[in-house]
């Protein structure tokens, strides 16, 4: 099928407007780094850096769409109209993704209205982005291509779980019959992409902890002030398993 996107490592290549990578031809460079260390795909928010990507990889991945913008009338900001769907059609996207939680859209937008535009209007491939068992159960009954874990911990109701959500993310592999489930969020170590590899997921989505130098340089940071070099000669060591642990834990605090 036209845009699939094969098993492996999605690069998530974005950045917002008051981070320092945003503008010129940053985003493009790091999609081309990660296509060269064998990202399968890239995800990508505007059309401005989907187009760029597409020419800077020369088409040779697929790209998965989106644009993030804020209404005053709904928490709903990825891909959240008929307005950004429309954009996202004519992009150079292969994928279009969208949030596919319960929260009410924007300009009393239903998700199941949205989904049948974009199938009247493209035969681009759609992912959904879920937080919750039952929005991947609705998502699959709407016919999404792809369902991914990506809003897991970032709406009211999943507020507090901690991601990746290992058993979560078993329970849609086991569960979804027609769609291809996709792990997002959270991965920062190698042993919490091996756990969800092990569950038999093999699509995985990875952003901030590859594309977000700011936070990389924190996550390491944050290990220097754990350390007894660093405390006076008072701390404890630090293993490089506490570390690594320390490491994913203050990414998410």
């Amino acid at each position: 099928m036209n845009g699939m996107i094969p098993r492996g490592l999605v690069v998530s290549c974005q950045a917002l407007k008051d981070e320092p990578l945003y503008g010129g031809d940053t985003i493009p460079k790091m999609a081309v780094a990660a296509k060269q260390g064998g990202a399968v795909g890239i995800r990508a928010n505007t059309v401005h850096d989907i187009n760029a990507i597409y020419r800077a990889t020369k088409g040779e991945l697929p790209i998965i769409g989106l644009i993030k913008q804020v209404y005053a009338d709904s928490p709903v900001y990825i891909t959240p109209t008929f307005k950004e769907a429309k954009a996202l059609i004519k992009s150079k996207c292969s994928v279009i993704a969208v949030d596919a939680t319960n929260r009410p859209r924007p300009n009393g937008v239903t998700l199941e209205g949205l989904v049948h535009y974009l199938r009247e209007h493209t035969d681009k491939l759609l992912m959904a982005d879920i937080a919750t068992y039952e929005e991947a159960m609705e998502a699959e009954r709407l016919g999404f291509d792809y369902i991914s874990t990506t809003m897991r911990s970032y709406t009211e109701e999943t507020k507090g779980i901690a991601i990746p959500d290992i058993a979560f993310c078993e329970r849609l592999c086991n569960d979804i019959t027609k769609a291809t489930v996709i792990a997002e969020g959270g991965i920062h170590t190698f042993d919490e992409l091996r756990a969800v590899l092990d569950v038999g997921i093999d699509h995985v989505i990875i952003g901030g902890a590859i594309t977000r130098p700011q936070n990389i340089t924190r996550d390491y940071i944050g290990v220097f002030k754990q350390s007894h070099v660093f405390n006076g000669g008072g701390g404890v060591p630090v293993s490089r398993e506490d570390a690594t642990r320390f490491v994913a834990y203050y990414d998410k605090k």
